[in-house]
């Protein structure tokens, strides 16, 4: 490994980065072919809300588990598994809006296979990414997402119009079946590390399970105890972990909100068509995808220049992140044209993933060897945001919409916005009180 120019970390991490920029990109492709075949066949807004919320019941479901099999598995494994069962799921399942109890069972299994996603990319990392470079290893791979999300919104309109919705599905599951390919052949099991400071926090050591109490022998004579125990009561009772969960679930709120009905904004709040948008409309995500990596680079250079604690940094980003996005889209719905639409949901959006340098890394900072696990249950708040935050919106819409008579007001948007608004500024609040950037799981 020493004498590769480019480090085996450095083809996983980038493997990673390649894997949530695909997930988002069907994410983000479902909700676009959808909106459009729905629309064209009458689908009310409330009915459009419940199926695309129906995705986030099945991610729900599966996010625990993903950091238990990712645990006893093994992390690469897992991932494998997850996009061969996605990616097939969208090649057979046909985008027909009539269909409903087809496409229930296809989102609900496409949610369960993806849901298994990050836990395991959190347990690949935390093997895998030394201590001092987590911030931007994490920062880049979910930086992916916004990525994906952006090339989604570019280019996926174009292609529903030329080759209609169901096109889409073809070439996620294309993209799927691509990296599937790239993982298996390159992606490996870390060997252990040689460096007594990377061991300690759990770089390099492999999560598979031992023995309860398991004695090994170490060189000079002695012994040290295993456990493969996972610490439940402790992780639940977490004050640290609970403020990780309550920033993934504002987040998760605020991002599916907006990555499931901004294109309905767009459509029907602004009056404009994406395929005349242009470019523009990808703006927010790649905002995304930037600030993203600006927090992973910042935190990493105040931490290793010793500017900041790691507690100090982790704080820092994440209310400076949360609380400026607040501002932004609780605005949102003030501004009526393109420009300053796509100014106040990039700023969003933005901020937001710049706080993930602060509660997204922070699985890590306190247990590297149970990362999966805590992954799994922060992402399963965050996933209970999307069922929650997507269908309530789809119920608000259509309420407004009898009141406003349709949904051109920046009335009928003011509630939809001021909600996850109001949420970054508590759960910031939350994280500033109870969360630490010390190792509390050994």
């Amino acid at each position: 490994m020493k004498s590769m120019k480019f480090p085996k970390r450095y083809l996983i991490v980038l493997l990673t980065f390649v894997s949530t920029c695909v997930c988002y990109i069907e994410r983000v492709g479902f909700s676009i072919a959808y909106t459009v075949a729905a629309d064209a066949a009458g689908i009310n807004q409330s009915s459009k809300g419940t199926i695309l919320s129906t995705f986030y019941y099945g991610y729900a479901c599966s996010q625990v588990p993903g950091g238990w099999a990712a645990q006893k598995i093994g992390g690469r494994q897992v991932l494998l598994l997850s996009f061969v069962l996605w990616s097939s799921t969208c090649f057979l399942v046909p985008l027909d809006p009539n269909r409903v109890t087809i496409l229930v069972v296809a989102r609900l299994l496409v949610g369960v296979a993806q849901g298994f996603i990050f836990p395991s990319i959190h347990t690949v990392l935390a093997q895998w990414v030394p201590p001092h470079e987590r911030s931007r290893s994490v920062s880049l791979t979910t930086s992916g997402m916004y990525l994906g999300a952006a090339m989604g919104m570019l280019v996926l309109p174009s292609l529903v119009k030329f080759r209609g919705p169901q096109s889409v599905f073809i070439a996620e599951a294309a993209l799927g079946v691509i990296w599937s390919f790239f993982w298996f052949k390159y992606a490996t099991d870390p060997p252990r590390s040689e460096h007594q400071k990377a061991t300690a926090t759990g770089f390099g050591e492999s999560l598979l399970p031992t023995k309860a109490s398991q004695k090994i022998k170490v060189e000079n004579g002695g012994t040290t105890a295993r456990t493969s125990e996972i610490p439940w009561k402790r992780i639940l009772a977490s004050r640290p972990v609970w403020a990780i969960v309550v920033n993934n679930f504002t987040f998760h709120y605020a991002l599916y909100v907006l990555m499931n009905w901004l294109p309905t904004y767009f459509e029907l709040g602004l009056q404009l068509s994406l395929q005349e948008m242009g470019s523009s409309k990808m703006l927010p995500y790649f905002n995304m995808f930037i600030f993203s990596n600006i927090g992973g680079v910042l935190a990493d250079h105040l931490i290793t220049k010793r500017i900041m604690s790691v507690t100090k940094t982790r704080k820092f980003l994440n209310t400076v992140g949360f609380v400026v996005s607040s501002l932004a889209l609780m605005a949102l719905p003030i501004f009526r044209t393109s420009a300053g639409a796509i100014f106040c949901s990039s700023v969003a959006l933005g901020f937001l993933a710049l706080g993930r340098a602060g509660f997204a890394v922070n699985h890590m900072d306190i247990a590297p060897k149970y990362a999966g696990i805590v992954m799994g249950v922060s992402n399963t708040a965050g996933t209970l945001a999307g069922i929650i935050g997507v269908d309530m919106t789809g119920k608000l819409l259509e309420a407004a919409k009898a009141e406003y008579s349709d949904l051109s007001s920046p009335e009928s948007w003011r509630t939809v916005f001021v909600i996850p608004g109001l949420l970054c500024v508590f759960s910031s609040f939350i994280f500033l009180l109870f969360s630490t950037g010390e190792r509390i799981f050994d």
